[in-house]
């Protein structure tokens, strides 16, 4: 790489994208030319950064030979695949930008559109991120889904977490740098921005269908997704099972001074049987929720206890520089 920081670094995670790239590549071109445009960007005033994120398909091949013709393009190939948002961070730390831009390989995310963001962080602003206006494409299922979660998260953490948002953002180099010293194994990365502070806004877009291809997103990693984001920020769960079981023990003694009324006061028969099993399965319920709680950030404090690195890279490829005769 040059040894000069460009003004922009791009970084641009992808999982199976090989018919997405020809289309990816041509709008990547357009974006330079609006930033040599628009703010008067030289060559080498710009890296973009794609992650192969151990993909199945053909993307490896296909960046690798785009990669190494075309100088300003870099490869960070990892060695398997490690999910979405380690894959971003993996192109942080690589990134030496003044500032630095994250946005999905699939086009949903408008590439033109980090011109927008750039003028926008150039108001004084350290972080600039996209906020949704209209999500294209997207199942009623995602989309109602989505809304919850964030006002959830938002509800449950102490500082603000932008609703509507993704990953697609500016940062500015100290940001950047914050967040490289951030070594959580179980990264939520729109979470750990919000927390580092500084100033932040939005600009608004239209996020546009895949342009290929489904959504790499299933529910299973949508869960984790939203697991991860809940526990990284928030203790809420664990305090919600105290209150599970102090509501539970409450119950239960008002319904031991019942049992013990009718037994000693009245005549009545209990039927035992039935009223034993109900508070049995309920009790029953509550710790077992109450435990697989507690052991989910267990299971986070042991993963961080082994210090394992976050991410391999197999290798950075980029155009070859010219030997010296």
């Amino acid at each position: 790489m040059p040894a000069k920081p460009p003004l922009l670094s791009l970084v641009i995670p992808v999982y199976n994208e090989e018919k997405t790239i020809p289309e990816l590549v041509k709008r990547l071109r357009g974006l330079l030319t609006i930033l040599k445009e628009k703010h008067h960007f030289g060559k080498e005033d710009t890296e973009i950064l794609f992650v192969n994120d151990g993909s199945r398909d053909g993307t490896f091949d296909v960046l690798k030979k785009f990669c190494e013709r075309e100088p300003g393009f870099f490869l960070l190939n990892l060695s398997r695949n490690y999910g979405h948002q380690l894959a971003i961070t993996a192109g942080i730390d690589t990134a030496r930008g003044e500032t630095v831009a994250v946005m999905d390989g699939d086009l949903q995310d408008p590439p033109e559109f980090v011109a927008d963001l750039y003028a926008k962080m150039s108001e004084g602003y350290d972080v600039v991120y996209a906020r949704r206006k209209k999500r294209e494409g997207e199942s009623f299922f995602k989309l109602i889904t989505a809304h919850v979660f964030y006002r959830i998260l938002k509800k449950l953490t102490r500082f603000e977490i932008p609703i509507d948002t993704g990953d697609f953002r500016i940062m500015s180099r100290r940001v950047t740098n914050v967040l490289v010293s951030m070594k959580e194994q179980h990264r939520y990365i729109r979470g750990l921005i919000a927390w580092i502070g500084f100033r932040q806004t939005g600009l608004e877009y239209d996020r546009d269908e895949r342009f290929d291809g489904e959504t790499k997103f299933s529910v299973s990693k949508m869960l984790k997704f939203a697991l991860d984001g809940i526990t990284s920020f928030s203790s809420a769960p664990l305090k919600f099972s105290s209150y599970l079981g102090f509501t539970s023990a409450f119950f239960g003694a008002l319904y031991t001074i019942y049992i013990l009324y009718l037994k000693l006061f009245t005549d009545n028969t209990i039927q035992g049987w039935t009223s034993v099993m109900i508070v049995a399965l309920v009790l029953g319920g509550i710790q077992l929720i109450a435990l697989g709680m507690i052991g989910e950030y267990l299971s986070r404090v042991h993963d961080q206890s082994k210090n394992r690195p976050l991410y391999v890279i197999e290798k950075i490829y980029s155009v070859r520089p010219k030997s010296k005769k």
